[in-house]
């Protein structure tokens, strides 16, 4: 379900290490805002974690800034807190002259275009600006955090391969260091009574943030830059939207396959997959 903004018209670069800067780049989170997987399901050495679940950390000066822009265009009282929703990405009350707002942690790191609309679209109801908001909002699903836990313990270190170390090699070669919230474990082997005609190398779940590997492809003789690419295909499915309508066709829009071919070694992946699927249906 898309998060909403209050209409009811309205459904809610970084250089790479051989220099090059890919203009694609999921927007890096913001600086500003750090959010803390929940430790329950991804340790962290930090001291500053309760058991509560997933936390943010929110740098107070740039919440002040964006705070001081809806007190100039509102010219009164404003109380500005900054959200981790996972539905309701913007929302305000006025009282007594003042203004109560609570933005999603998405907007401190919005373009300076996108924050002026922000405050026009709460402040004067602009429905121009509530246009560029919500399209803001769209663009940038991957930041609103899952809507449902991960069951069960992540299993990511396989015999032949680890998933985290591809995982943070991809994020930071690809998406600039975005994906701070994305999971990634082996998938559970199943029994085949027969032999198999497909089989589903890699998923993604959208409402987990939970990227699954099928662990047929944890093999002496599976290439690591193959499953590289497995994962990076599914991490595509995090940052790029699927195509309004509906049906599989539109999970591989025409922006999703070009980036997929942005994969350094998207060739060669592709043509040992070709080459090894007999092998990998009898394996699965």
């Amino acid at each position: 379900m898309t998060p909403q903004l209050g209409f009811p018209w309205i459904s809610a670069p970084k250089a790479t290490r051989k220099g090059r800067v890919r203009p694609w780049l999921a927007p890096r989170m913001a600086t500003a805002v750090l959010r803390v997987p929940d430790p329950r399901v991804v340790p962290s050495q930090l001291p500053l974690l309760t058991p509560g679940g997933a936390q943010i950390f929110v740098h107070e000066g740039a919440r002040q800034a964006l705070e001081r822009r809806f007190m100039a265009a509102f010219g009164g009282s404003v109380q500005l807190a900054v959200t981790d929703n996972r539905r309701r990405m913007v929302t305000h009350s006025r009282s007594r002259g003042s203004l109560r707002v609570r933005v999603h942690m998405m907007f401190l790191g919005a373009p300076d275009r996108v924050r002026d609309a922000l405050v026009g679209y709460v402040v004067h109801s602009n429905r121009e600006a509530s246009q560029i908001v919500g399209e803001y909002i769209d663009q940038n699903l991957h930041r609103i955090r899952a809507s449902r836990p991960v069951p069960g313990p992540l299993k990511t270190r396989g015999e032949r391969h680890d998933l985290v170390a591809i995982l943070a090699e991809l994020n930071e070669d690809y998406f600039g260091g975005t994906l701070s919230d994305v999971l990634v474990t082996w998938g559970r082997r199943t029994s085949q009574a027969r032999a198999r005609k497909s089989i589903k190398l890699g998923s993604y779940s959208a409402v987990e943030r939970l990227v699954r590997v099928h662990p047929v492809l944890d093999k002496p003789w599976v290439p690591r830059y193959f499953v590289s690419f497995i994962v990076y295909h599914e991490l595509l499915h995090h940052v790029v939207p699927a195509l309004r309508g509906g049906g599989p066709a539109s999970l591989h829009s025409p922006e999703f396959n070009r980036r997929e071919r942005e994969f350094r070694r998207y060739e060669q992946a592709v043509a040992w997959e070709r080459k090894h699927i007999d092998r990998l249906l009898r394996a699965g």
